[in-house]
């Protein structure tokens, strides 16, 4: 009964493949799921194969890393990474002991991989991790407005898209001011991106204020595009921003980030990955970042809506280099406020 329910609660428990490498399956519980499994001999068989190549590939050498191919980290799915190279995506799984040692690979991580030699079950190849190369920029959040723990999101990405409404949801330059900080932080080029532009009338007062924002932004050297999906305004602007380099999408959820991809690219698949099997029961969704490429080669990484933006390595201390127009007095009230609501947000 005890194993029955085991099997209940996790129905891939089978998969041996993804146990070992994950570090959950020791030699005696492999031997006692083999002996139980209720699988054909032939089925046995195989996963008697794959466990040896996993253990094979445990224990090669790494004296060789450096001549190892070098793929890009397309998605994470829990313990597992997609990475792309040369045109093809692999499923990969962190060495054990790197996991030990080093902190998880995130999407746009640059990273050595070695050939397990096998397929999942939809054909995709299989590799373990062994290197995650130096990063030129990171992107980060913290867990709350705390800053208590960073959460890096997206590496090696040389700007960052955020997109704004007026309406649906409304504009919050708090928010923005958060995500440009973010950017900067890191090491991206910000560019905000003030869209559905058909929900409001020229002689708008909103839209009025927005633009005033945008400007100013503008002066402070970030570069500002007006878009609709509906009109088709600024569509052909936000394709030859994304040809610039590496684009990170961010904005509050309901901002139209994927509609406005769509929009651009009709044929790309903006729904947040599924990855059979590995995880569980059925098919899982996951909410973190993906990369998409585009058919002119442009990198786009989608990032899911966030309400809040907690900043990460920014203090009292060094705010102020964030808002150089508060600091010479150019800074309109709205600026000033979102200065001062930031600052009596940030620990110590």
């Amino acid at each position: 009964m005890g194993l029955k329910r085991n099997r209940k609660k996790n129905p891939r428990d089978k998969d041996l493949t993804s146990q070992y490498l994950s570090g959950a399956m020791n030699e005696d519980a492999l031997e006692s799921v083999e002996r139980f499994s209720g699988r054909d001999a032939s089925a046995q068989q195989r996963k008697m194969q794959q466990t040896a190549l996993l253990r094979v590939a445990e224990e090669a050498a790494v004296a060789n890393i450096d001549q190892l191919p070098i793929g890009e980290v397309v998605q994470v799915h829990s313990l597992f990474v997609e990475v792309e190279f040369d045109q093809i995506d692999w499923l990969c799984v962190c060495r054990k002991t790197f996991t030990n040692v080093h902190e998880p690979p995130i999407v746009g991580d640059r990273v050595r991989f070695r050939d397990t030699g096998m397929k999942d079950e939809r054909g995709k190849p299989e590799a373990v991790i062994e290197a995650v190369l130096p990063r030129k920029t990171l992107l980060t959040r913290s867990d709350s407005f705390k800053a208590i723990v960073g959460h890096p999101i997206v590496a090696n990405a040389d700007q960052m898209l955020i997109v704004t409404t007026l309406r649906e949801p409304r504009i919050k330059l708090g928010i923005i001011d958060r995500m440009i900080i973010a950017a900067l932080g890191g090491g991206l080029q910000p560019i905000l991106c003030l869209n559905k532009i058909d929900l409001m009338k020229e002689e708008d007062e909103e839209l009025m204020r927005a633009r005033g924002a945008m400007e100013h932004y503008q002066k402070l050297g970030t570069k500002i595009v007006e878009t609709s999906v509906v009109s088709g305004a600024g569509l052909d602007a936000v394709k030859s921003v994304l040809r610039q380099g590496t684009t990170v999408l961010a904005g509050q959820s309901g901002v139209g980030k994927s509609s406005l991809i769509r929009a651009i690219e009709p044929n790309l698949d903006l729904r947040i990955g599924a990855i059979s099997g590995y995880t569980g029961k059925g098919r899982h969704t996951t909410t973190s970042a993906k990369r998409y490429r585009l058919s002119d080669g442009a990198l786009v990484i989608d990032t899911p809506g966030v309400k809040l933006f907690g900043l990460w390595n920014v203090s009292a201390d060094n705010l102020s280099t964030y808002f150089p127009d508060v600091v010479n007095g150019t800074a309109p009230p709205w600026r000033v406020e979102s200065y001062e609501r930031i600052l009596e947000s940030l620990p110590g």
